[in-house]
């Protein structure tokens, strides 16, 4: 029996709470943490795995978004950036900063056409920003960020001095200006470490992966455990919607039709491709093409993430970063690099998704909105909140916005603040050379020093629950298959981060597929430590694979050779 659905017979015997979070995305996670930690009877479903979906095709960014002042939104912008100054300090294991230029190829090119833009929204842009309105942009952005220092503010050069600091940059460049933003180097990690707070807040907090919002029962909700198939009903008097791009087809399960939504496409490659990453000299690199759209470029894992496209999206269709979008990234990555060769031999992963923003009718994409607001209604004699839009960078906010409405909706008092609460393994994380070395030191327990920096690295302070399942597991070694992992260490994953299927594994609790260094010897090894954790047979080890593999090739252009090794496409 998979042992995670202990979690499903938690929710059937306690089938009655106060909030009922449907979605387990980043923002249902959010949400979940926050009122679990007032000590609110929460139970959280999500039909999929955790930190899936829309939340899983980021672009890995925490930013406040230079570009929506041009769209008016400033409250984002600095709710955005005092957000990531919060996260640099709450989630420092997995939330990094990040300097960011951005090249320009003219001095006042938008100028006539921006204000436009800005009080309509439905116009695309033709030309790229000039300099001059990019540097009143980041004069705003500067503004927004006034914490204490948490990141440099902007520097402006001029061609000699932005050639002179990354040679390979396009020698037509006129300007280059250079603003800290951040990066987060496992958003699917860091989503989990927000869900596990809320889970370890209290025995009033319950949570299950791959259970679906199916219908409705006598005012309650039909949920569907998608492993078993086994239907049942779940009650509260407060059921938040935060199922992002499909919000509105949970309600439309609901019996309660919406039309809030109308998100849009993005799509990613990840590139093996030394020469780009050195000649990004640590910086991402960010611009807005000449059609409106904006693309980064930007270093990852000894690897190069280029995104994003902004197209119209169909929530209830499957989403695939196409050979369209791959031909304009390469385009692009020419434009400001027009030396490095890049092309799809490089490619070690691509994936794409829907942001969930509002319904836009005939606005253009990119000037969508990318704030968020609850819209409140009803569930039989429930009250219902549905999320409409959000961000990764806003997450903790959002979810305290949305957790204040329920507190309310309970007369219940918040109890605790989340705004300088670390984050899972960023508590007490280590933020120097000197304080990891130590930090290793004190907490080995007889491992390898460079071992417990490596599991420091990985899960931030989470790392002393590994240290202790790995010196305890007496017959821990070193995977066949890959030698950064092992066998105690992938057990620990498996007990403790509730694990159901093959690709969780692969695809949201390990790396290995996102940089390209995934084969098929490890997937068979994955295999055989989940069969023998979770009791598969020998049928359901070989459906997992083939499950696996088939998403690999549909939705990540990853196939195996006869070598067994990764092959991208």
């Amino acid at each position: 029996m998979d042992n995670n659905r202990a979690d499903v017979a938690q929710l059937k015997a306690h089938p009655r709470s106060q909030v009922l979070v449907i979605g387990g995305g980043i923002n249902g996670a959010s949400t979940f943490r926050e009122l679990a930690l007032q000590g609110v009877d929460v139970t959280l479903i999500e039909k999929a795995d955790y930190i899936s979906g829309a939340s899983a095709a980021s672009s890995h960014m925490i930013h406040g978004g230079v570009r929506y002042l041009e769209n008016g939104e400033f409250r984002l912008v600095r709710e955005a950036v005092q957000e990531r100054n919060r996260l640099l300090k709450t989630a420092p294991h997995y939330v990094k900063p990040l300097p960011t230029t951005i090249p320009m190829f003219s001095t006042f090119s938008g100028i006539t056409a921006a204000p436009l833009r800005f009080l309509t929204h439905k116009q695309r842009a033709t030309t790229e920003r000039g300099a001059l309105l990019i540097k009143v942009g980041l004069i705003l952005y500067d503004s927004f960020s006034r914490d204490g220092g948490s990141v440099p503010r902007h520097q402006f050069h001029g061609r000699r001095k932005s050639l002179e600091s990354q040679p390979q940059l396009n020698k037509n460049v006129k300007y280059t200006a250079t603003y800290y933003d951040a990066a987060m180097n496992f958003p699917e990690r860091l989503g989990l470490d927000v869900l596990l707070d809320g889970r370890l807040a209290g025995d009033n907090a319950r949570s299950a992966n791959y259970v679906e919002a199916i219908g409705t029962v006598d005012g309650g909700v039909l949920v569907r455990d998608k492993i078993s198939g086994d239907e049942f009903v779940l009650s509260a008097d407060v059921v938040i919607n935060t199922s992002g791009p499909w919000t509105d087809l949970t309600n439309d399960a609901l019996g309660i039709p919406t039309r809030f939504m109308g998100g849009t496409k993005g799509s990613h490659i990840v590139l093996d491709n030394p020469e780009l990453f050195s000649a990004l000299k640590g910086r991402e690199l960010f611009f807005e093409n000449d059609d409106g759209r904006i693309v980064l470029i930007y270093p990852i894992k000894n690897r190069v993430l280029v995104g994003t496209t902004d197209t119209d999206a169909d929530p209830r269709e499957p989403q695939y970063a196409t050979e369209d979008d791959v031909s304009y990234f390469f385009h692009l990555v020419a434009h400001v690099f027009p030396d490095v060769v890049t092309d799809r031999s490089q490619i070690v992963f691509r994936f794409a998704g829907i942001r969930p923003l509002p319904r836009h009718d005939d606005e253009t994409p990119g000037f969508v909105s990318r704030d968020y607001r609850i819209e409140q209604g009803t569930f039989g004699s429930a009250a219902l909140l549905s999320l409409v839009g959000g961000k990764w960078t806003t997450f903790r906010a959002l979810g305290e916005h949305m957790a204040n409405e329920a507190l309310a909706l309970l007369k219940k008092e918040r109890t605790v603040s989340t705004t300088a609460l670390a984050i899972g393994g960023g508590k007490g994380f280590p933020t120097t050379e000197a304080a990891r070395q130590a930090w290793a030191t004190a907490n080995s327990a007889g491992l390898p020093t460079e071992r417990a920096l490596q599991l420091l690295e990985r899960y931030g302070t989470r790392a002393t629950g590994f240290i202790q399942a790995i010196v305890a597991e007496t017959t821990d070694h070193v995977l066949t298959s890959t030698d950064r992992y092992s066998t105690a260490e992938i057990n620990y994953i498996l007990d403790n981060e509730l694990v159901v299927h093959l690709d969780d594994l692969v695809l949201r609790r390990t790396d290995l597929a996102f940089i390209g260094l995934l084969t098929a010897p490890i997937v068979e090894e994955f295999a055989d430590l989940l069969a023998a954790r979770l009791g598969w047979s020998t049928e359901q080890r070989a459906q997992e694979v083939t499950r696996l593999e088939k998403g690999l090739s549909e939705f990540h252009g990853v196939t195996f050779s006869e070598t067994g090794a990764a092959i991208g496409h």
